[in-house]
């Protein structure tokens, strides 16, 4: 299995092959995505370019639901609907945007739990 990376294609506009002049350097590898599920938090650290690291929610049970009065701790139950991938609602993926059942009600994710490793969410009416 190869790795991924952000370097250009490997074919031409025309379809035809395009052969590269160099092979892949470190600081052009990817990663496979982080989907953060519904279930026992469970937290991943990662090591970033320079002396930096990131949090990444493997599992996250709580997410911080900010309503009318205030910002309040709530409990994900479900998700209801995730506009980024239609299975994602399917397998309680949580990910940016997407509408989850809490202890509050209805809330948006507005933060990405699986690159800061924490879940924000804005009440719905």
């Amino acid at each position: 299995m190869t790795t991924q990376g952000h370097g250009r294609s490997l074919r031409k506009r025309s379809g035809g092959r395009l052969r590269p002049n160099r092979d892949r350097r470190k600081y052009e590898q990817g990663s496979e995505p982080t989907e953060p599920t519904i279930g026992e938090q469970k937290l991943k650290t990662v090591d970033i370019r320079g002396t930096e690291r990131k949090i990444r929610a493997l599992r996250a049970d709580t997410a911080s639901v900010a309503t009318d009065d205030g910002v309040v701790v709530g409990e994900l139950l479900d998700v209801v609907e995730n506009p980024a991938n239609p299975n994602y609602a399917r397998r309680n993926i949580v990910t940016k945007g997407a509408v989850v059942e809490t202890s509050e009600g209805r809330a948006r994710v507005t933060s990405r739990p699986g690159q800061d490793g924490q879940g924000n969410a804005v009440l719905l009416d």
